[in-house]
């Protein structure tokens, strides 16, 4: 720095002007109020100086030849580098026009030669002072964006938070009060089951013993269809025990899922998880009239249990295939489309290492553009109807998966091939 003995440095100031005294008398000037000075006698050497080193201002004549000051500044305008170094015209160009045009091109204030020097500095001081202020603003407005992105972050949070514990406290209330009259219905079919076995033996020993019933038993046997009842409830009774083992497995897949009692990481099965997710949304994935029942597709590779939130987990799995669903179902645009294959979802698990796992989830759907591809993840956005999703499924997801656990959560894609939905996390996490 060339600067006078106990001068508190200003700044660094690029003075561009093709006649040396007037660049000897400015930086004598600026010298002597502690500003670092550099030169330029035209137009090329002053944007060789600012591609060198980034001057905090530049002071700049009009009229030098082969390039004069409107087009060093247009130059210095249209870098994104230089864009926001202010510039000073000093000039003795005296027209309106002239000053206009400086403006025009991007100049931040004109003095008019000669000059004094008291004018110079205050120039300088005013808009050095400017480009601060302009400056903290930025900086505060960067600090505001972050600051907003956060607190939607946390209102993300506690908004799913909240949905999470109420959905997971009906879900076990529901499971629950389900429960115990499924396993009184259960416990006593076999009984029932048996009581019916036994009348069916006592009529046909009753046929056998007496095998001319009067008119009026004959009339009743024929009424009912004795033949027809007695093959008949034995398929009723089955089938009362199906549905019954069903109810059983759906209300566990319930309990298994919310899980809300469950705050704290623990070691998991994760294909048990994604089976019981599966279960809850097997309603929407049976045929409709504007598709075939969809075929799921599982391929599990044997995996070690895995340390995660398992509640959290579920809600990913859930996320995801009602993606899936959403995207094989033609009938949420309210219109019949004929599928050219059978809608399809993979799921497929993989343990990458010793201390990863992959579980992808696929579909055969139509497939995600690019444009939005890249905001599948932003918080509230969706292309789904009005009343169809809210955008903050996949957001969700990602804040999981990314955040929680230390993983990755990418979607691979193309309009016509499907979409592919990748997790990847750590087995173990690592101690806090």
């Amino acid at each position: 720095m060339n600067l006078n003995s106990g001068k508190i440095y200003q700044g660094n100031i690029l003075v561009v002007d093709d006649t040396p005294d007037n660049v000897r008398l400015l930086a004598a000037i600026l010298t002597d109020r502690g500003y670092e000075v550099r030169k330029a006698l035209n137009g090329a050497r002053a944007l060789a100086a600012v591609e060198a080193a980034l001057p905090d201002l530049i002071l700049l004549d009009i009229t030098m030849p082969e390039m004069n000051g409107y087009q060093v500044c247009q130059q210095l305008k249209a870098d994104a580098k230089t864009r926001d170094v202010p510039v000073i015209f000093i000039s003795a160009l005296n027209e309106v026009m002239d000053k206009q045009q400086a403006f025009d091109v991007g100049g931040a204030d004109y003095i008019v030669k000669p000059f004094q020097g008291a004018e110079v500095i205050l120039r300088i001081e005013n808009q050095l002072k400017l480009r601060s202020l302009q400056a903290n603003l930025a900086e505060k407005n960067l600090a505001l964006e972050r600051s907003l992105s956060e607190l939607k972050t946390t209102q993300l949070h506690l908004i799913q938070n909240e949905k999470m514990t109420a959905m997971g406290q009906l879900v076990a209330g529901i499971a629950h009060e389900i429960n115990n009259p499924i396993n009184f219905v259960s416990g006593n079919l076999k009984y029932a089951e048996q009581y019916i076995k036994d009348l069916l033996k006592i009529i046909n020993i009753y046929q056998q013993e007496y095998s001319n019933p009067s008119a009026m038993i004959q009339e009743k046997l024929e009424e009912i269809d004795l033949n027809f009842l007695r093959n008949d409830a034995e398929k009723v009774m089955d089938a009362m025990c199906r549905g019954a083992d069903r109810i059983r497995q759906i209300v566990l897949a319930l309990r298994n899922f919310s899980r809300h009692d469950e705050a704290e990481m623990k070691p998991v099965e994760i294909h048990n998880g994604i089976d019981s997710t599966l279960l809850m949304l097997q309603h929407r994935m049976e045929a409709t009239k504007y598709r075939p029942a969809i075929e799921v597709i599982k391929e599990y590779a044997p995996l070690p249990l895995v340390t995660c939130y398992v509640s959290q987990l579920n809600q990913v799995f859930l996320h995801l295939l009602n993606n899936a669903i959403d995207a094989l179902n033609p009938d949420l645009q309210h219109q019949p489309t004929a599928l050219s294959s059978i809608p399809k979802i993979w799921i497929m698990t993989e343990l990458i290492d010793s201390k990863r796992i992959r579980i992808r989830i696929a579909d055969n759907g139509p497939g995600i553009a690019e444009a939005i591809r890249s905001r599948l993840f932003d918080p509230f956005f969706t292309t789904k109807p009005v009343g169809a999703g809210t955008g903050l499924g996949l957001s969700i997801s990602y804040q999981i998966i990314v955040h929680q656990h230390g993983g990755s959560l990418a979607c691979t894609s193309a309009p016509g091939a499907g979409a592919e939905f990748t997790i990847e996390i750590p087995l173990c996490q690592p101690e806090l």
